[in-house]
């Protein structure tokens, strides 16, 4: 078992950077070798497992721009089975200081090439943009994960990003795939969030979880004290969720 996994939504808002701590959390609960990659500058994913990202030294900017080496970025252990390469406000400059770079592309794929057999799988926390850090985690992943609001405008700009996946896929990694839409934020006390889901299914063609994300207070608590769902409160319906998410994307794996 050995895949790359991009959580992206150029939607802001959606349960991207929950969904990325939690799955990761969840899989290495589950024993397996995981690595975190937080290529989004706001660093949420960085912070939602408990790291300073304002004294932190040496991040997913410093290795793509060749300020340090990978083994000097990555945060090992921080849970058992669990490693993190962290991010801050740093990386947003990224996008100029790459601009003239052969290759740019490709930078965090040649590092990652180098020890991603010593994961089971690397899940990448992407920005809520479509900008070259997003072509880097995508031109690096197997598959894109993409998170969905249950909300009225779920389907917006959903369409854009389908269309960078196969871009992407055409001209840069011709093996990526969509991993799959996980629905987040439903609430079962409306009709809104069941219509939306429904509405998903009906119109779009691609795989989706059967875990659904519910809106759930002890999920929106977590992150304020760095600590993934599962371990802040393992018993709650949001802890359960990721479980079966986790469950469903180890499923895929092996069908």
């Amino acid at each position: 078992m050995n895949r790359i996994i991009a959580v992206s939504n150029q939607k802001g808002g959606v349960g991207k950077t929950t969904t990325a701590i939690n799955l990761s959390a969840c899989l290495a609960e589950q024993g397996l070798r995981v690595l975190v990659i937080d290529i989004d500058p706001q660093g949420n994913t960085t912070s939602g497992f408990g790291i300073d990202k304002y004294t932190i030294e040496n991040t997913v900017y410093e290795l793509m721009v060749g300020e340090c080496l990978l083994e000097e970025c990555i945060i090992e252990n921080i849970y058992e089975k669990l490693s993190i390469i962290p991010s801050n406000v740093n990386l947003a400059g990224a996008e100029i200081e790459l601009i003239d770079i052969d290759g740019k592309e490709y930078i965090l794929k040649k590092e990652i090439e180098k020890i991603k057999d010593k994961f089971d799988f690397v899940i990448i926390d992407c920005p809520p943009s479509l900008n070259i850090l997003t072509v880097n985690a995508m031109t690096t992943a197997d598959t894109v994960l993409v998170p969905i609001q249950c909300e009225y405008y779920a389907l917006e700009g959903l369409s854009q990003l389908i269309h960078t996946i196969n871009l992407v896929k055409e001209r840069l990694n011709p093996t990526l795939e969509m991993e799959g839409v996980v629905f987040t934020m439903y609430d079962a006390r409306t009709n809104l969030s069941l219509q939306v889901v429904e509405n998903v299914k009906e119109n779009l063609h691609q795989n989706i979880y059967k875990a659904i994300i519910p809106r759930n207070v002890r999920l929106a608590e977590a992150p304020s004290h760095g600590i993934p769902i599962n371990v802040y409160e393992p018993k709650s319906a949001g802890a359960e969720a990721y479980r079966e998410l986790a469950k469903e994307v180890m499923e895929r794996e092996d069908s």
